[in-house]
């Protein structure tokens, strides 16, 4: 008989899931069709629409009706769900799963040389990009992993290769273990996923950093228009692949806040909305996040308390690391708050068991429940285009849950999840729950017994008075099984009666004789006159400060007229140093400038004894940035810092302190042609936008020597022209007469196909752009020039240029600036003919002369590089001190607007406690367009209240720790210090 339905249930099984238009040759060919009735529950059709006392009809994996009154047809199987609550199942918008992601190989042989060429044929010039993938092909249902998703109630995934910048197709896959791929992949081309990570099926170099990527996908989009016109004359198809999916929803894997900002602006630039996955962080900067209209896909994975037992290891965390767990719980509530759309994903969760867990906590931080079902149910299916799934209307699939309570409560167990009509238990909903505290009787014994957990996990301790006794207890099939070890073991078998209150059964001691046992749930007595409840303490969410970390503005700083009284000022112009003097500024420009000034709006800063000069200017810097070489060409000119800016760097703050207002944020020296620039203006705690120069000078880094040949890359860069300085001349004539061509087929007004390198070296030929180029030694600085002068241009300006007392003659004749060290030598070989008195003698030739710093820490004190040319060189304090204001703002073409105490000219000033050039002057204040974003006193605040903060924070995580909760051991972090031959 077990034989037989073991039979027809495989034969029923078979028939459900078998495609109805194949012939079978195993037996009769039948169809089985059962509708299944649950009645009594408490339905969510959707996350708004609720049916107490409902009825859902199911049948053929779909919902057939849902209402309180459906006529239930003759032979449906019927289960009744009194106190029960059915949901739909959930819907992970960003997965994997089946879809193994390809492992990174081994290099091969030690010493490997890169790959600097894409490897396929017939496919985009980049192996990173990959729009031709289909994710059914590697596709691979995983039981295992299915098994996990419907504990934690999900009944459908969006899976995709998460390999590769654009990575092709996604799939919807329902969650059905008991089907076949002809049934539960729902959709083979879902979506279209991006990502700013390279492939590891390629070792193709190129992009070597985020802003390489940002502009490959800049140029894969006009490339692929340039295809759909049918101007290409080959055949590519990865352009064709990515044109056919431009139809489908493109989902961009981002990360973090900063580059889903990132991400969003080059679907701006090309019309596309992207639908982007975030970091949890958004709450960090909500107002950006929210300015770019785009639906998230949130991952909540929740970063653990750190152990901070140790209180040496606990002084190294940085504040901004602490916070991030106290905060991070906030993220949903604020974007749900800010009407941000959102969908949620078990992404980079360790455990799936940890989704609901997290998912509580955040309801617990604020976050709506029913946003909460929306953003697993309704949301993602509305994203994905599918009104047949996330709901459970009419024609829907016959996904849905079955819970004890609502969702969401920590107490809630999930007993069924049903997926296309198909059952699969998660919990026996039959298994009572006997949780509680009795009170045994066995052989003239009295026990204690306290059973907890859920469902078939309830275990059981047994105490004897205070003292804990070793037993075993397991309840299962509706029997109790507990085995007790009191001076002898006693083997208690048992059932429960009268609704979960009595136990009764028989005893078995060591000798195997028998005897009644009971046990009787205890309730405890309310006292009379009982004191209500106390409130829940209110959690303890700590302010979000701009940026995020230690130091940061709560608020940020506001535009004042700012009158500042009796200082000594230092123009940086004509004038030279007038003393006693006032300077007014209004509206972020400096208005006046004389004695005895007033302004009764202003706010007034008393100089006397003070110093006021112009804000610093640092020519050449790398802080601020996420990236600062391209290393995957020899000619990047396609990339830009701007697209890498990083407001939350710390040295912006550090820099106020040294008194600098504005600096040029360099691309590194891996190429001879590399990356554009970014000049900002230091404004910490604004966000990216407000950092960069308004119509900004146009500049471009070039770069000589080692680095651009790669004598110092190791023995496997050896195949990368060029490999000395004669080849780096052939580049630059090689590109600049290939953007000639380009450029007059351009203007010809005859077709052609857009490149944004060419377009950035045809702006150098047409005097729209500007060089600072990276340069040592003498013969390749003439060379540069003469190259230049060939195609008609000039070089702007060269940086470093440790060399440049030797040619310092042919440099003004040319017309070009230089950006140099003070008093940097012998450091590599390209500089043992260095000596600290370039500067003074390129300055004494006419030339333009500015210090820089190239580091992050020499920036903070550039006024004290200053100072060395009095020494090196005997030039004047002024003339010093021109050195790191008005020249570096004439050589970035920015000294109409700021370099210099001048009306009209931008409110970007000083006030020193002492001569400038003096190793003990301190910047006490440091304004930009008229805001103070440096104050010295508020600095010794800031740090005081640091202190007392990260007190609070580790408090509250020994606190955590105490009661239990998770902790982790906090990680080294150490922050990359970018110099121009960082990789």
């Amino acid at each position: 008989m077990r034989k037989l339905l073991l039979f027809f249930s495989l034969f029923v099984a078979f028939s459900m899931h078998s495609q109805e238009y194949f012939p079978t040759n195993t037996g009769v060919k039948s169809t089985f069709n059962k509708t299944v009735a649950f009645k009594n529950a408490t339905i969510y059709v959707t996350p708004q629409k609720i049916i107490t006392k409902g009825i859902l009809l199911i049948k053929e994996g779909k919902v057939l009706s849902v209402g309180k009154s459906v006529s239930i047809p003759k032979g449906t199987e019927i289960i009744d769900l009194e106190g029960k609550i059915i949901y739909p199942s959930f819907i992970d918008m960003y997965a994997s799963f089946g879809i193994e992601k390809p492992k990174k190989s081994p290099s091969s042989r030690r010493n490997e040389k890169p790959q600097y060429d894409a490897t396929r044929k017939g496919f985009y010039w980049n192996d990173h990009i990959r729009p031709e993938t289909k994710a059914e092909n590697s596709f691979k249902f995983d039981d295992k992993k299915a098994t996990d998703y419907l504990k934690a109630g999900f009944g459908v995934v969006n899976t995709h290769l998460q390999d590769g910048i654009v990575r092709g197709n996604g799939m919807l896959v329902a969650l059905n273990p008991n089907s076949s791929d002809a049934y539960r992949i729902l959709e083979n081309s879902s979506a279209q996923y991006l990502s700013f990570s390279k492939s590891t099926l390629s070792k193709q170099a190129y992009p070597t950093s985020k802003m390489g990527a940002m502009a490959l996908l800049r140029q894969m989009y006009l490339d692929a228009k340039w295809y759909a016109d049918g101007n290409a004359k080959n055949k590519d198809q990865s352009l064709e692949a990515l044109n056919a999916n431009k139809s489908l929803l493109q989902i961009f894997e981002a990360g973090s806040w900063l580059d889903i900002l990132r991400a969003d602006k080059i679907g701006d630039e090309f019309n596309i909305q992207y639908t982007i996955l975030g970091g949890g962080d958004e709450y960090e900067r909500i107002d950006e996040i929210k300015n770019t209209n785009a639906s998230l896909i949130i991952p909540i994975n929740f970063q653990d308390a750190y152990d901070v037992s140790n209180p040496l290891i606990a002084k190294q965390i940085a504040l901004g690391d602490l916070r991030r767990w106290n905060q991070q719980p906030t993220n949903l509530s604020v974007l749900a708050k800010n009407g941000i759309n959102f969908a949620l994903t078990t992404h980079k969760l360790k455990k799936t068991d940890d989704f609901l867990k997290n998912l509580q906590k955040a309801i617990k931080y604020g976050l709506n429940e029913e946003k909460a079902l929306e953003a697993l149910t309704t949301i993602p299916a509305k994203l994905l285009g599918k009104t047949t799934i996330g709901n459970l209307n009419k024609g829907s699939y016959a996904n849905f849950i079955i819970t004890s309570g609502a969702i969401f409560d920590s107490k809630t167990t999930i007993y069924e999840n049903w997926v296309q009509g198909d059952k699969n238990v998660v919990n026996d909903m039959d298994i009572k729950d006997i949780t509680g505290d009795y009170t045994i009787s066995v052989n003239g014994k009295y026990y204690s017994l306290i059973i907890t957990g859920k469902g078939a996990k309830q275990t059981g301790v047994v105490k004897k008075g205070d003292e804990k006794l070793k037993a075993t207890f397991s309840f299962k099939d509706g029997r109790i099984h507990l085995t007790i070890n009191d001076e002898g073991y006693t083997r208690l078998i048992g059932q429960i009666i009268n609704a979960s209150n009595v136990m009764q059964g028989t005893a078995y001691d060591e000798a195997g004789n028998e005897s009644g046992w009971s046990a009787s749930k205890t309730f405890k007595k309310e006292a009379k006159n009982k004191e209500p409840k106390k409130k829940k303490e209110d959690l303890t969410i700590l302010p979000i400060s701009y940026p995020n970390i230690g130091f940061g503005n709560f608020s940020l700083p506001k535009q004042e007229t700012i009158l500042i009284k009796n200082a000594t000022v230092w123009t940086s112009e004509n004038d030279g140093i007038l003393e006693n003097t006032d300077i007014l500024i209004k509206e972020g420009k400096i208005a006046e400038i004389g004695k005895n000034l007033k302004s009764r709006a202003a706010k007034t800063i008393d100089g006397t004894g003070k110093y006021v000069t112009a804000g610093i200017i640092d020519e050449h810097s790398h802080i601020a940035t996420s990236a600062v070489n391209e290393a995957g060409h020899n000619s990047t000119a396609e990339v830009s810092i701007e697209d890498v800016v990083n407001p939350n760097d710390i040295n912006i703050y550090r820099n106020l302190a040294g008194g600098v207002t504005s600096i040029q944020i360099l691309h590194g020296s891996a190429n001879p042609i590399g990356g554009r620039s970014a000049i900002i203006k230091l404004k910490w705690g604004e966000n990216v936008e407000g950092l960069i120069y308004k119509n900004s000078p146009k500049f471009i880094k070039f770069a000589l020597g080692e680095n651009v040949k790669q004598s110092n890359w190791g023995e496997s860069n050896t195949i990368r022209f060029p490999q000395t300085r004669m080849g780096t001349e052939q580049v630059f004539i090689d590109y600049f007469q290939r953007a000639k061509e380009y450029d007059a087929l351009k203007k010809s007004g005859k077709p052609y196909r857009k490149d944004i390198e060419m377009e950035t070296l045809a702006e150098i030929l047409n005097k729209e752009r500007f060089i600072s180029c990276h340069s040592y030694v003498q013969s390749e600085i003439n060379m540069l020039m003469k190259v230049a002068e060939k195609f008609n241009f000039n070089i702007n300006t060269f940086t470093h240029i440790l060399e440049g007392y030797k040619v310092a003659d042919k440099m003004k004749e040319h017309g070009v600036g230089a950006s140099t060290f003070s008093d940097w030598w012998a450091y590599k070989y390209e500089v043992l003919d260095a000596i600290p008195y370039n500067a003074a003698i390129m300055h004494n030739q006419g030339i333009t002369v500015a210090i820089n710093s190239d580091d992050r820490e020499m920036s903070r004190r550039l006024n004290q590089e200053a100072a060395k040319t009095i020494k090196y060189g005997g030039m004047s304090e002024l003339e010093a001190w021109k050195m790191v204001t008005i020249n570096p703002a004439k050589l970035l073409h920015l000294d109409n607007r700021t370099g210099s105490i001048k009306i009209g000219k931008d409110g970007d000033v000083v006030v020193w406690s002492a001569n400038p050039l003096s190793i003990y002057a301190k910047a006490e204040k440091t304004i930009i367009d008229g805001v103070i974003y440096f104050d010295i006193e508020k600095d010794v605040e800031k740090r005081k209240s640091i202190k007392e903060e990260k007190s609070k924070l580790l408090k509250m995580m020994l606190s955590e720790k105490m009661k239990g909760g998770k902790t982790v051991m906090p990680k080294k972090k150490s922050n990359q210090n970018f110099h121009c031959d960082t990789l």
